[in-house]
C-alpha cells in the first residue's frame, strides 16, 4: 500500500550528531513528537499518520543510530539511554520551544517519552506510550553479570543480517511480525533497509545497538522518575504482544514468569506511578499494534490528544 500522506526531510544538527527528522502536515497545525522503538525507523509511523483524521503537525525523528541519523563514533561502547533522552530534548526544543508538546513512543520510543515526560513534565502536554511499560526489573545481584556480557561484546562486536533483494527485507519483517501485511511490508523494507555497494540490502541500525547494556535495570529508579509527570498518559498495551507474558494485564489466569522483574504486580506498579493514567489493551495486535491496526491506534491516540 503506498503512502498516503507524504512527508519531508530535515537534517537537524543536534548535540553530537546530525538526525534526519520526518515531518507531515502543517507546520502551524499542533504538533505531535513521535519516537520510534529499537530497530526501527521513524517512517514506521507512517500508517499511523495516515490514519490520523485531525490535522496534526507530526514529527519523527530517527534515533540516533537509526536510519538516516549519524551512528555514535566508531570504537564507542553502545548505546546509552539518556543519551536518548537529551536526543529528544533537542528536537523538542527544535520544534516546540516555547509551549508543552504531545509525545506518542513505541516500545523504547515510549519508555523515552515516559522517563522525558517525568524530567521535565512542564515541556509535555499529552503522553502516549505504545507498548512500551519499561523493561523487567534487574536484581543488583546480576550487576557483575551484566558487565561481563558488556565487556565481552565489546570485544566480539555485533554485526546485522544483510538480505539479497528488499523483498528478502520484507519476508524478513512479516517473519518478525506475522500480522505485518504483504504491501505494508514491501513498504517498510525500502526504508528499514538501503543497498550497499556489496550489491545487499543492509539494516539502516548500527550493528552497536545490540550490545547488552552493563547496568541493570531498576524498577524503582523508573517509578520515582514516572512519579513526576502531570502529563494525562495513555499507554496502549497489545493483546498479542510479547510484553503480555511479564505484565500479566492483571489476567488472573496468567501464569507468572519465575525470572527476575516478572513477578505479578510489578505491571500495576508502573500504572501506579502515574498522576493521570489510561491503559487499554488493543485487540488482535501485536507488539508492532501501530502496524497492525493503525486506524485503531489513531482513533484512540486522536482521542486522548484531543481530550
Amino acid at each position: 500500500m503506498p503512502a498516503i500522506k507524504p512527508f519531508t526531510v530535515h537534517r537537524l544538527p543536534i548535540r553530537s550528531h546530525t538526525a534526519q527528522v520526518l515531518t507531515w502536515g502543517d507546520p502551524s497545525s499542533e504538533p505531535v513528537l513521535m519516537l520510534h522503538g529499537w530497530m526501527d525507523v521513524a517512517s514506521s509511523f507512517q500508517f499511523l499518520v495516515d490514519a490520523m483524521k485531525c490535522d496534526w503537525f507530526v514529527i519523527a525523528p530517527d534515533q540516533r543510530g537509526y536510519g538516516a541519523t549519524d551512528w555514535t563514533r566508531e570504537g564507542a561502547s553502545g548505546y546509552w539511554f539518556a543519551d536518548y533522552v537529551a536526543d529528544l530534548e533537542a528536537v523538542v526544543d527544535h520544534f516546540s520551544p516555547d509551549a508543552p508538546i504531545n509525545l506518542v513512543g513505541h516500545s523504547l520510543g515510549g519508555n523515552v517519552c515516559c522517563t522525558y515526560a517525568g524530567v521535565r513534565p512542564h515541556r509535555v502536554k499529552k503522553l502516549v506510550s505504545l507498548d512500551g511499560f519499561g523493561v523487567p526489573a534487574v536484581s543488583a545481584s546480576k550487576a557483575a553479570e551484566r558487565y561481563g556480557k558488556w565487556l565481552d561484546s565489546i570485544k566480539a562486536g555485533e554485526t546485522l543480517a544483510s538480505y539479497e533483494s528488499p523483498s528478502k527485507v520484507a519476508d524478513r519483517l512479516q517473519k518478525n511480525n506475522v500480522r505485518l501485511t504483504r504491501e505494508r511490508a514491501e513498504w517498510l523494507a525500502q526504508h528499514w533497509a538501503e543497498l550497499k555497494d556489496d550489491g545487499r540490502w543492509h539494516l539502516r541500525a548500527d550493528p552497536a545497538h545490540k550490545m547488552p547494556f552493563p547496568t541493570v535495570y531498576r524498577l524503582d529508579e523508573a517509578i520515582a522518575i514516572w512519579n513526576h509527570v502531570t502529563a494525562p498518559t495513555l499507554w496502549l498495551g497489545a493483546s498479542e504482544s510479547a510484553a503480555k507474558q511479564w505484565n500479566g494485564y492483571n489476567d488472573e489466569t496468567a501464569v507468572p514468569s519465575t525470572k527476575d522483574g516478572h513477578a505479578r504486580g510489578s505491571f500495576d506498579s508502573r500504572l501506579a506511578a502515574f498522576q493521570n493514567m489510561q491503559f487499554e489493551v488493543i485487540a488482535g495486535a501485536g507488539h508492532m499494534l501501530h502496524h497492525d491496526v493503525p486506524e485503531v491506534v489513531a482513533e484512540r491516540v486522536e482521542a486522548h490528544l484531543l481530550a
